[in-house]
C-alpha cells in the first residue's frame, strides 16, 4: 500500500519547500516516510484519524533548525497547519485542533488516550531505531504500538533507515522542485 496519496500535494510543497535542513538526514524525508507507514499501521487498530496521522508524519518534524536539540520545532510545525488551515479538504475543524496539538506537543515526552494523538505520537516514537534508541512501551500511547511485533518490525526498518519507494518516486520531486523554484520544475 502506497499511503503517499492521502498528503495533498500542498502539503507536502509546504512542508518540503520550507524544511531548512538537508531532506534525507535524520529527521528528513525517510522519518516523515517511516512515521506515516507506523501511522498508517496502527490507525486502523486504534481508531485514529487517518487523515490527522498522515499530515502530523510530513508536518511534525518540517520545521527544525537542526538535527540535535530543538525545542519548539514542534510549535513551528504547528504554525504550517495554521498556514494550511482551510485549505485541506479532508481535514475537518476537530481534527485540525488534534494536528495542530499532536505537532506541538509531540517531544514533550508524555502519552495521551486520544486515539489520534496517542497514535501520531507513537508512530514517530516507533521510528527512534534510527537514531540508536528502541522505543519502551511505556513511553507509547497505545496497545497497538506496544505490541511487541509491531516495536520489532518499526525498530528494524528504523535501524536500516528503509526508506518506502514513494520517497524516491514521489516526493523527491517536491525536493526538486524546490531547490529549483518551484513546483513547475517537477
Amino acid at each position: 500500500m502506497d499511503p503517499s496519496p492521502i498528503i495533498p500535494d500542498e502539503v507536502l510543497e509546504a512542508a518540503i519547500g520550507g524544511y531548512p535542513l538537508y531532506p534525507y538526514g535524520t529527521h528528513g524525508l525517510g522519518h516523515w516516510a517511516r512515521v506515516l507507514e507506523n501511522g498508517m499501521r496502527l490507525a486502523p487498530l486504534t481508531g485514529a484519524d487517518p487523515v490527522v496521522v498522515a499530515l502530523f508524519a510530513v508536518l511534525h518534524d518540517c520545521r527544525r533548525h537542526n538535527e540535535g536539540t530543538d525545542p519548539g520545532h514542534g510549535r513551528r510545525g504547528a504554525e504550517v497547519v495554521d498556514q494550511l488551515e482551510g485549505r485541506i479538504a479532508a481535514l475537518s475543524p476537530q481534527g485540525s485542533a488534534l494536528l495542530r496539538f499532536a505537532c506541538a506537543h509531540h517531544t514533550d515526552g508524555t502519552v495521551h488516550d486520544d486515539p489520534t494523538l496517542g497514535t501520531c505520537w507513537d508512530a514517530d516514537r516507533l521510528d527512534l531505531g534510527r537514531v540508536g534508541i528502541r522505543p519502551r512501551p511505556g513511553l507509547l500511547c497505545t496497545a497497538a504500538a506496544r505490541d511487541e511485533e509491531v516495536i520489532r518490525w518499526a525498530t528494524e526498518r528504523a535501524r536500516h533507515a528503509a526508506e518506502p519507494a514513494f520517497v524516491e518516486e514521489y516526493w523527491s520531486g517536491f525536493v526538486a522542485a524546490d531547490r529549483a523554484g518551484g513546483p513547475e520544475s517537477r
